[in-house]
């Protein structure tokens, strides 16, 4: 385990050292499309040269202390993608995220647990193996349901939605502050 690893692993286990949750892709500046400049063979040529494969496990977990999430491929982060997005969400047991909307759509795929979803103030239940799909300008939030955590897959066309200034996004309610009573200890899976 990276000293960072341990510090993350550390902070939270019953001890009045936690770091105040700073959810950054909320509150700071991202790119959300990248100029296209250039020839159209220095671009092709940039775009074979950026890898295929990138490794979750050497990202960060940002955010808790009921959700976390790793942005894993955007333009931000990626120069290969221009107009999708996928993150990776985890939910400690009985956690939720933020009630938020946004016009792109969403795909969620459950690799882990089980919860349910609130659009629009109706409920849908999901499991392990469901990809849920988040209608454009939905407002929604999810939930997970379960005693053990639950892990997301998330794709979305955001970048593009973005580009075509569709760019609607609201938070209604910030994900709490606050553990899950019980589950004070809970941090994400290092390996993911």
């Amino acid at each position: 385990m990276s000293e960072d690893q341990t510090k993350d692993a550390v902070i939270g286990h019953n001890s009045d050292q936690r770091e105040e949750v700073v959810w950054e892709r909320w509150t700071k500046k991202r790119t959300f499309v990248r100029a296209l400049e250039g020839t159209y063979s220095e671009m092709r040529d940039e775009l074979y040269s950026q890898p295929r494969v990138y490794k979750t496990g050497d990202m960060k977990w940002k955010g808790g202390p009921h959700n976390f999430g790793k942005k894993v491929i955007n333009p931000q982060a990626n120069r290969i993608a221009q107009s999708i997005e996928a993150h990776v969400d985890a939910f400690a047991p009985h956690g939720y995220g933020q009630t938020h909307g946004h016009m792109n759509s969403a795909v969620f795929f459950v690799l882990k647990g089980k919860g349910h979803d609130i659009h629009d103030g109706r409920r849908i239940d999901w499991e392990a193996g469901d990809a849920l799909i988040v209608e454009n300008a939905c407002v929604h939030q999810h939930l997970n349901d379960s005693d053990d955590e639950t892990l997301v897959l998330v794709l979305k066309a955001k970048p593009l939605f973005l580009f075509m200034h569709m760019v609607f996004q609201k938070m209604v309610h910030f994900p709490p502050k606050e553990p899950v009573p019980g589950h004070e200890d809970y941090h994400p899976p290092l390996s993911l």
